[in-house]
């Protein structure tokens, strides 16, 4: 049956799962996996949690759609919740990361219209990963996600991250740079995170140049660091800001926000969505966002991560096969000093799920929620699979 499916993914490894609860999935044979990668940073609040599974049920038996014609009180009530908690004052619904990010792509262009900059540069940034629209995999900083795919969308130029230098360089030779664009940690390439003086002065120079600062929160927003957005840890507020993943914890939802100079870039008939924003999803993220909140998940998330890290910092304390041990909150990237796509067979032997980026870096992303003892035991199930890998 897998044949009428178009080969999209390499290497899918073979496990169908039937259900979960928790930071725990069991698939089709009964066999229990600990959860260390959450559907790609989607489910924060882990698998079947009782909140989420109500609010579906309970919106589901009253309206799941009516489109964008009209007014939704579910959407309007989440864009006051996630405008507020992020610093933003606008905000537009979509159906992915990718398609938040075209979204913010399409509002540097018409910005640069309002500046009468007939070809706009948007800046970004190598190894990053901003989606798998025409777009987005142009503005990605990674040669594997575009071949095939050319000609690519022109203007945007990638530069190697915290090299402010390098940045200040470009900015004096193009006077068509309309905006940077830029994840805070940089997920699919490998837990890269930028350093605080690089991203103020991301934020100086698009204030002086007139530029918008647009911040990839895709991965990293809705509690996965330790704040509602990464860029709370560096005491920035972007121009735009994307989200996606965590904000539906399983249902399809992304989200562009806007302030200040971004503000109303989007008039009638410049961008729309047939099921962006439906009244299911938005019930079903405003009660992700209620229940992150009133459980106190951001600084459980933040207490975990600085747990786990500390705990695979001592199991690989002496393996010189380890090169550096990385991460903000519950974002961890553990760097092998060899290509690690190999491993992924012995995830399933030893019951823990995980994913490899940049080739060599084990990417966890677990659900927010989990306890000391999960942590545990995820530290132990990892130290057993390398050292395995390794021996192989």
């Amino acid at each position: 049956m897998a044949s009428y499916i178009m080969p999209t993914y390499f290497n899918q490894l073979p496990v169908m799962f039937e259900h979960g609860k928790g930071a725990w999935l069991w698939d089709t044979e009964g066999k229990q996996y600990l959860d260390a990668l959450s559907g790609i940073a989607v489910c924060s609040l882990g698998h079947a949690h009782p909140r989420i599974t109500k609010k579906i049920a309970e919106q589901a038996a009253k309206l799941i759609h009516s489109s964008n014609t009209f007014l939704n009180k579910q959407q309007i009530d989440l864009a006051e919740k996630l405008c507020k908690i992020a610093g933003m004052d606008q905000v537009y619904f979509a159906n992915s990361g990718a398609e938040a990010n075209e979204a913010a792509i399409k509002m540097s262009r018409l910005y640069a219209k309002k500046k009468n900059i007939v070809n706009p540069t948007v800046i970004t940034l190598k190894n990053s990963f901003h989606g798998r629209t025409m777009a987005t995999l142009s503005a990605t900083g990674a040669e594997r996600i575009q071949i095939g795919f050319e000609p690519l969308v022109s203007h945007f130029v990638h530069l190697d991250m915290n090299d402010l230098a390098g940045l200040k360089a470009y900015l004096k030779q193009d006077q068509n740079v309309i905006a940077i664009m830029f994840e805070l940690v940089q997920g699919d390439g490998g837990i890269s995170i930028a350093d605080p003086e690089y991203v103020k002065s991301i934020r100086e120079l698009c204030d002086r140049l007139d530029l918008l600062m647009i911040v990839d929160e895709v991965q990293t927003g809705i509690g996965r660091t330790g704040e509602w957005f990464c860029y709370q840890h560096y005491d920035v507020l972007p121009d735009i800001v994307t989200s996606a993943k965590a904000l539906g914890n399983g249902l399809p939802v992304g989200a562009c926000l806007a302030r200040a100079k971004a503000n109303n870039l989007f008039g009638p008939g410049k961008h729309g969505t047939t099921f962006g924003g439906t009244h299911l999803v938005c019930a079903v993220s405003l009660e992700v966002l209620n229940t992150m909140e009133e459980e106190g998940i951001l600084a459980h998330a933040d207490k975990m991560g600085r747990y786990l890290q500390s705990k695979l910092r001592q199991a690989f304390a002496d393996n010189p096969h380890v090169v550096e041990i990385r991460g903000k909150g519950l974002m961890i990237g553990i760097e092998l000093d060899r290509q690690a796509m190999g491993i992924m067979p012995l995830t399933l032997k030893h019951g823990l799920l995980f994913n490899i980026v940049a080739n060599k870096v084990i990417r966890l992303l677990p659900p927010l929620i989990i306890s000391e003892q999960e942590a545990d035991e995820i530290v132990k199930r990892l130290k057993l699979i390398v050292d395995e890998f390794l021996a192989s």
